[in-house]
């Protein structure tokens, strides 16, 4: 019989300072509940140009094994999901692999497919580890993106930035995840997207709500499916749901539409969002969106808040990138979960953040515009940590 597969470890990281939606909405002319009610986020992280994607996903992971115990020697697989890339060829993974010291025995790369891409590595892992591939080694998948869009733009509260990173093995610690036991679903649409010539993202914001609905379905039908296919009904007996999380609004909407699915009304389905949905949210309401790893920042809250009373029991996933892609699929909680996730002390990089102010948050901004050109120079970061330097001979030189 095979070993069981899944999340063995799991860390976040997010940069030095945030802006508080407030200070955001007294500087924009509005009502500070149009962000802290209508999009359900309080803090949204700020990234300086030294905490770039690759700084982020260094600081992540080294967080992951330091926080684990795992074995770093171990690792076969290095897969980093992002949308915000720092060179048209090279892959994030190529840097982190040095960063943090990988085997050389080791596949790596990147995937993207907008917020997608983090979850296309998960599965990939999955099924590497399950076909045999694998040979007992172990995968890193790395979720980094810094969202961005311009100032003053409708857009603009739903910015953020951060890194999510999860180690895939046999004998998991958090999360079995059976093989094949997921829904996709794949459309060609224009909601989101980011220019070649531009940082900043451009989307279609009703559209696009509309497009990650649709998806929603789409990959739930095709994982009710799969389950039908595998005589495993029953793993639609959930007792959490994670969404992916541009804005908590979202994934409230999101469970909205998928409890209309199962012919629950709106009265129901908000009352099983406050026990199924909610304790996901209290961490990205603090960090805003990051695009791959959203999804992943919300598990970490959830498994934060509740992964002892949780164990034994199935937690939903549902993933979806722009353009569009998006998976449904389940984990089961392991027991001893609980004393782990305390061990891993998932929500201590929120701690001891930087407020910035309004002139601050903008000057940053205005700074990250040619950031990508900009020559080497002493880093901000603090000695321990991964920091992008600027670019010499046309590479990017990064403080290890």
């Amino acid at each position: 019989m095979q070993n069981p597969i899944g999340l063995d470890a799991l860390a976040i990281a997010v940069p030095e300072g945030y802006l508080d939606m407030g200070d955001l909405a007294a500087a924009r002319g509005v009502a500070p509940s149009k962000y802290t009610e209508g999009l359900l986020v309080s803090k949204m992280a700020v990234a300086k140009p030294h905490e770039d994607p690759v700084a982020l996903a260094a600081k992540a992971a080294k967080r992951l094994f330091e926080t684990s115990g795992a074995d770093l020697s171990k690792v076969g697989m290095c897969v980093v999901g992002t949308e915000t890339g720092v060179d048209h060829s090279k892959p994030v993974a190529a840097y982190l692999h040095r960063l943090l010291g990988l085997p050389e025995r080791c596949r790596v790369y990147e995937a993207k497919h907008a917020c997608f891409g983090g979850t296309v590595g998960v599965l990939s892992a999955i099924e590497w580890i399950a076909s045999g591939a694998g040979k007992g080694r172990t995968a890193l998948i790395v979720c980094t993106d810094i969202a961005r869009y311009g100032l003053g733009t409708a857009g603009e509260p739903t910015q953020g930035a951060g890194a999510v990173a999860l180690l895939i093995s046999e004998k998991p610690r958090l999360l079995t995840i059976e093989p094949g036991l997921d829904g996709s679903y794949a459309k060609d649409v224009n909601d989101f997207w980011r220019p070649l010539y531009s940082k900043d993202a451009v989307v279609d914001g009703h559209h696009s709500v509309q497009c990650y609905l649709d998806a929603l379905a789409g990959a739930y039908n095709s994982f009710k499916q799969a389950a039908a296919e595998m005589d495993h009904r029953d793993a639609l007996n959930v007792a959490r749901r994670c969404y992916h999380v541009p804005y908590g609004k979202m994934a409230k909407k999101a469970h909205r539409h998928l409890m209309a699915l199962e012919g629950k009304t709106e009265a129901e389905a908000d009352e099983s969002y406050n026990l199924e949905v909610a304790p996901s949210l209290r961490i990205p309401s603090q960090v805003g969106n990051i695009y791959t790893g959203s999804l992943y920042l919300a598990l970490a809250s959830l498994l934060d808040t509740e992964a002892e009373s949780l164990e034994g029991k199935r937690v939903a996933l549902f993933s979806y990138g722009s353009g569009c892609g998006a998976e449904y699929y389940v984990g089961e909680v392991v027991k001893g979960a609980g004393a782990y996730v305390k061990a891993l002390k998932l929500s201590q990089p929120l701690e001891n953040r930087r407020r910035y102010t309004i002139a601050e948050y903008e000057a940053i901004r205005q700074a990250d515009n040619d950031v990508d050109r900009k020559p080497v120079e002493a880093p901000q970061a603090a000695q321990n940590e991964v920091a992008f330097l600027g670019v010499e001979n046309e590479r990017r030189v990064y403080k290890a």
